[in-house]
């Protein structure tokens, strides 16, 4: 696959999925670009703002196998990896893998499972295996996780802990719909679309062949500088204790990349950077005062940021071949 096959396959899925999720046009290329990045996806928004339907409408748009993982209080870590059980047929003991042994993992409602259960993501998603009674199984490539979540202060629910949090590529709002695709959504529950309607329109196999084809994409030693730039700002605000890790920045950059071979170029530009730091840093912040802490804080003081950091205006496409 090349770098023209790549934007058709985003034009093809913000069509394909749109017959089912109504605007919301910016959110899935997001999450788009975060699967070809090989990067983990959290929504967050208030119940029944379609977190759940957009995950399940671009998984359904994917030729892998799905898994949907309901988080409750009360599911414990065996649940999600799978345990060893005594088969009395065969006098030995096997191994029955849990729903995280799929290509692509819907963890719906993740922030109400209690800690320990969360925890058990954080080996899968950084090295996508699963430590099992003393023994390591790989998972199958692709493995992404689609994570929902409510806001942390709703009832029953348990934050995510700053180590998975940081393991999320992106975080992204969803956000109300307008008063016009408020009335578009009713229309098309009257005529019952559904995600039931959606068939697979890209293969495992063109996934894989992107997840490598953007790797490609070059990006100019002035623009990982500023990458670095704004990571470095993070970490000396003084309303922070954690800045932006140093995963935050290597995600930062491969979602550029992402973004630039989805919109048809071999080459990032200072605005795919500039356009994808909130979803991929804020979420990353630690606050020194949690209690002071407002909704929408982080995402301010990323933009505070790139208003402060100076942007690179020369030599930013050396040798994009322009």
């Amino acid at each position: 696959m090349d770098i023209q096959g790549m934007e058709q396959m985003n034009k093809q899925l913000l069509n394909h999925v749109g017959q089912v999720i109504v605007g919301k046009e910016n959110t899935m290329e997001l999450v788009l670009t975060a699967i070809i990045a090989s990067g983990h996806v959290l929504l967050e928004d208030v119940p029944g703002t379609g977190k759940t339907m957009l995950a399940k409408s671009v998984a359904a748009s994917l030729d892998c196998t799905f898994q949907r993982i309901q988080f409750t209080p009360d599911l414990l870590p065996s649940d999600l990896t799978g345990i060893h059980f005594f088969n009395q047929k065969t006098g030995d003991f096997e191994f029955r893998p849990g729903p995280l042994f799929a290509n692509l993992v819907l963890a719906d409602e993740i922030n109400r499972a209690t800690p320990r259960t969360q925890s058990s993501l954080l080996e899968c998603m950084e090295e996508r295996q699963i430590s099992i009674d003393g023994s390591t199984r790989q998972l199958e490539h692709p493995f992404i996780v689609i994570a929902t979540q409510n806001p942390i202060d709703n009832q029953g629910t348990f934050p995510l802990p700053e180590a998975q949090m940081d393991r999320f590529m992106m975080k992204i709002r969803m956000g109300y719909p307008s008063e016009g695709e408020s009335v578009e959504i009713l229309r098309r529950t009257v005529a019952s679309r559904s995600v039931a309607d959606l068939s697979s329109i890209i293969t495992r196999e063109q996934l894989i062949a992107a997840q490598q084809t953007y790797k490609s994409v070059q990006i100019d030693e002035d623009l990982l500088t500023y990458i670095i730039q704004l990571t470095e700002e993070t970490r000396k605000h003084p309303e922070l204790s954690l800045g932006v890790s140093p995963r935050g920045a290597q995600a930062l950059l491969k979602a550029s990349q992402a973004w630039a071979a989805l919109h048809g170029r071999d080459y990032v530009l200072p605005d795919d950077i500039k356009g994808l730091a909130e979803p991929v840093l804020a979420h990353r912040l630690v606050f020194r005062n949690r209690m002071r802490q407002q909704e929408g804080l982080a995402e301010r003081i990323i933009q505070d940021i790139l208003n402060q950091v100076q942007v690179p205006t020369e030599n930013m496409t050396a040798g994009s071949g322009r």
